[in-house]
């Protein structure tokens, strides 16, 4: 009877543990990543359509999601029902040339993750999904819909530190 009390009691201490990462901490992660997103190109920048959200999940690491269209680009209006061919080219065209300014802003962002969260265990991973926005009439070929990158924390610190690649360590997938 007394192991399975304390058996009990080491299952609720676990249960009841805070998280090692607090919320605040992912909520400054959230904004500094919308953050860079719209002030990447203040001439030409993406839209932010999705707000960054992070979940630290313990024993795994920590995922930031968000939505985002890389291009701001023509809208289809009562006053301009459609789009010419020429002009749907053009769009698809101007997100090929901004996708790797968004893959580079994936990648610095999952080192940012990594160094700040510094409760964060070494083994842990690091995961970043962006999902891109099209219209029903945009032209996707060759244009993934979502991006997916990981990694563990000490690899990208070791990216940090010089030690590596990020192209190395850090695994891209995109859909």
């Amino acid at each position: 009877m007394r192991r399975i009390v304390i058996a009990l009691a080491a299952v609720a201490i676990c249960l009841a543990a805070p998280s090692k990462i607090a919320r605040a901490q992912l909520k400054v992660l959230e904004s500094t990543f919308d953050q860079r997103i719209t002030r990447a190109n203040i001439d030409d920048p993406f839209d932010v359509l999705g707000s960054t959200r992070a979940v630290y999940i313990d024993g795994y690491g920590i995922v930031l999601s968000n939505e985002v269209n890389l291009v701001i680009g023509p809208a289809i209006t009562p006053f301009r029902p459609k789009l010419t061919p020429e002009e749907i080219e053009k769009l698809r065209h101007r997100k090929l040339t901004r996708l790797p300014q968004m893959r580079q802003l994936m990648r610095d962002m999952m080192i940012t993750c990594a160094t700040q969260l510094r409760a964060m265990p070494p083994e842990e991973q690091v995961v970043l999904g962006t999902t891109l926005f099209f219209f029903s009439w945009e032209d996707r070929r060759d244009l993934p819909e979502q991006i997916v990158m990981k990694a563990q924390r000490k690899a990208l610190l070791d990216v940090e530190a010089g030690k590596s690649k990020a192209d190395a360590v850090i695994q891209e997938q995109a859909f």
